[in-house]
């Protein structure tokens, strides 16, 4: 990995050893932290394109969660717009924000993460698109359900990159035992709607969920 003297966020290449398993990795910062911190990035750059304040502020809190939780492995994250690549780098190298190179020993420390998608960021874009106009068609007919609605269309498109109707079985049920109460803050009112929200996207997409959503 080239050190980046100016960086600043986003997609998915690590420099490890490409065979290499958690026990070999080299940085300090484990996978599933670095997983997360890509997950965050993502979830930040897509309540950036909806463009409003509530919006912004949203993108602003997933930023803060991410650098809070790399600063726990003594690592800052950047953003190298060049590439569009979340960097990852151990705090030692940095001062001020700028790599010091004489301050890298092991360049392998370092974690690069590309944000445009695995190679293909023009399809990545249609398919945060496609979610984002089914969210709107569900918003259109039953304005309540928009807030779930989006919760559901970030989901598929950020953590999975997959049509929002593409989701199997497993996926739907991790977005509403895991990912929907740690990550969308649902109201009391929200959360009573979830699985009526998750049909109507899927009736949005003109289909039917992998498998029956019960109501909450």
């Amino acid at each position: 990995m080239t050190p980046d003297s100016d960086p600043e966020t986003a997609e998915r290449t690590e420099a490890v050893d490409a065979a290499g398993t958690d026990d070999e990795r080299v940085p300090d910062i484990p996978a599933d932290a670095v997983d997360e911190a890509e997950r965050l990035t993502r979830l930040a750059r897509a309540a950036d394109r909806r463009g409003d304040d509530a919006a912004a502020e949203e993108a602003s809190v997933y930023r803060e969660r991410r650098d809070d939780l790399v600063a726990e492995h003594d690592y800052e994250t950047r953003i190298r717009d060049e590439d569009d690549t979340l960097v990852l780098y151990p705090e030692e190298w940095l001062e001020d924000g700028v790599v010091q190179l004489d301050r890298i020993e092991e360049t392998d420390r370092g974690v690069e993460v590309t944000l445009s998608g695995p190679g293909d960021p023009e399809r990545w874009q249609e398919v945060a698109d496609h979610n984002d106009d089914l969210v709107a068609a569900v918003a259109d007919d039953a304005p309540e359900h928009e807030a779930n609605a989006r919760a559901l269309a970030a989901f598929a498109s950020n953590h999975y990159a997959k049509p929002l109707e593409k989701l199997t079985a497993e996926e739907v049920r991790e977005f509403l035992d895991e990912y929907y109460p740690r990550n969308a803050w649902p109201s009391e009112a929200q959360a009573s709607l979830i699985g009526e929200s998750v049909r109507k996207l899927f009736a949005a997409a003109d289909t039917e969920p992998p498998e029956p959503v019960e109501e909450s």
